[in-house]
């Protein structure tokens, strides 16, 4: 069963070593919870539906709780604290585009607000409804989940947008295929999430992307049918395909996504190893990716993150043995933990991890019979992150990321900035910020820097919003004005919207408003997300 507020599988805990945990307090300090809402307490403070009555909206109270917030940090602190502040006034779950062309129609009709749903696993804001005079319609896309139609001769596959990651590669697998897609939120985001938001997965550097990934497809908008065809190149002017890419629910409703697939590889392996200091695993990033070696994934955790890492993943005994092994090695506390992956057929993962580890070993790489265990283990844990925030919030210790990109030249300005605003944004109450980076996707022009950080709750939940406000903005503004995208995997939402323009510019977010207000002039959909008109 699903978590109504929190992540995932209300069954799975990710288990946090004692000494992992030792390590985030020793930092922060000793920790206090808040007490959290009961499902009933929530449910009980749903007002009556606005909408009208039809066979295609349901108003009951527990469906409205269940998507009325999604992940990010103040939707978090709002599921546990039960101060929601608005409901959707109904939930829709189609199962065809032509009953999501008739929400539409209802939404002109009755003058309603639409906000589609995917997995709810946004972290930036994108499906919370705002209180609005309006009535508000949620529409849940989970049982449009199939996999339609398999070219194999073009490998082209269409499926249904609420398609979740793990039902997208059941659906392939069983056919000698795959996507490849696997962001970390795979487990629960949906292939039209992926394209509304232009998600990147964890293995972009083998399968791409969602930019290189999406086809074509279909997508229902206030103004009528949009069909997308797959044409594999085109410069008959600019690419619908892209335009559509990134809007986030405000120019329409993706129902069927045509994505490119690729057979399953022979061969697939996930490895570690360490180097010597952050510039040495920086280094070998950008080697990799300028000589476009084929990897399918490469990330390198600086020190701080690889200490956390070590600590949090293991045992005492195994983290002693690893860190004298490291030490015998000549590796001490500024090496850096750098995973990365090969898939493809077993010549072709050879001749890469043979290109690969020409590159290590001139700066100095660390790998041996430790590069395949600790590689297995990451691949088995990879999507399980998440489940981190529900283990240490029981403690009383909050924890969210942020994320961006930019070129090479600025990386290490941009990652020491941010992560000095995030450990010094909470001075002022005499508070300390543990903060972590890694490179997650790399490209022959720059990085992406992903970077997490741990704090600890106040003694009220408005308290801890406070203070999240105050490293969340502090940190935005420094990215927004250090050559840096606001978002280069989880999007705008409301959360960034306020940064937009300075990556965007005057002309750009002008082109962008109005593109959305030819589509949706009465802001019907999705409002305030993107661009902040709500």
């Amino acid at each position: 069963m699903r978590r109504w507020n929190g992540w995932g599988d209300e069954n799975y805990i990710k288990e946090v070593s004692d000494h992992g945990g030792a390590l985030i307090r020793s930092i922060i300090g000793e920790p206090a919870p808040l007490k959290d809402a009961t499902l009933e307490s929530v449910i009980a403070k749903v007002p009556a539906s606005r909408l009208p009555q039809h066979p295609l909206i349901i108003t009951a109270e527990e469906d409205r709780v269940r998507h009325a917030r999604g992940q990010s940090f103040p939707d978090w602190l709002a599921m546990r604290s039960g101060d929601f502040e608005c409901f959707p006034d109904g939930v829709a779950y189609p199962e065809t585009s032509t009953q999501v062309r008739e929400i539409l129609d209802l939404a002109v009709q009755h003058d309603f607000i639409v906000i589609p749903y995917g997995g709810g696993t946004s972290v930036a804001g994108h499906i919370t409804p705002q209180k609005n005079s309006k009535a508000i319609l949620t529409v849940d896309m989970g049982r449009m989940n199939q996999l339609l139609d398999l070219n194999k001769e073009s490998q082209i596959a269409t499926f249904g947008a609420g398609t979740p990651g793990p039902q997208v590669e059941a659906q392939l697998q069983a056919r000698g295929y795959t996507l490849g897609h696997y962001p970390q939120s795979w487990e629960l985001s949906t292939v039209g999430g992926w394209i509304a938001s232009r998600s990147s997965g964890q293995q972009s550097l083998h399968y791409g992307r969602i930019e290189q990934i999406f086809a074509g497809g279909r997508m229902e908008t206030l103004q009528g049918t949009l069909d997308i065809p797959t044409i594999p190149a085109s410069s008959a002017g600019p690419d619908i395909r892209e335009v559509t890419m990134g809007t986030e629910g405000r120019m329409g409703i993706f129902t069927e996504v045509k994505v490119r697939v690729q057979r399953v590889a022979e061969e697939e392996k996930f490895m570690v190893c360490f180097m010597p200091d952050w510039q040495a695993g920086k280094a070998v990033a950008r080697e990799v990716a300028q000589q476009k070696i084929p990897l399918s994934m490469l990330r390198v955790s600086n020190p701080k993150e690889t200490r956390a890492h070590a600590h949090l993943g293991t045992s005492l005994r195994e983290f002693k043995l690893l860190d004298g092994y490291l030490r015998f090695r000549g590796l001490d506390d500024n090496r850096c933990m750098l995973t990365f992956g090969v898939t493809g057929s077993k010549y072709q993962n050879k001749v890469a991890l043979k290109q690969l580890k020409k590159i290590l070993k001139q700066h100095g790489g660390v790998g041996g019979a430790l590069a395949n265990i600790m590689g297995t283990i990451w691949a088995h844990g990879r999507f399980k992150f998440p489940y981190l925030r529900e283990t240490t919030w029981a403690q009383g210790i909050a924890v969210d990321t942020l994320e961006t990109a930019t070129d090479w030249g600025n990386v290490d300005n941009l990652m020491n900035q941010m992560q000095t605003t995030l450990e010094n944004a909470l001075q002022d109450e005499g508070e300390e910020v543990m903060v972590f980076t890694h490179l997650s996707h790399i490209y022959g022009q720059g990085s992406s820097i992903y970077t997490t950080y741990f704090f600890r709750c106040a003694d009220s939940y408005q308290a801890t919003l406070e203070r999240w406000k105050k490293l969340k903005a502090k940190t935005c503004e420094v990215i927004a004005q250090g050559h840096a995208t606001i978002s280069h995997q989880h999007g705008v939402g409301r959360d960034h919207a306020p940064y937009m323009p300075a990556e965007k510019g005057e002309l750009g977010m002008r082109v962008i408003e109005t593109l959305i207000n030819d589509f949706d002039p009465e802001k019907r959909l999705n409002p305030g997300v993107l661009l902040q008109d709500s």
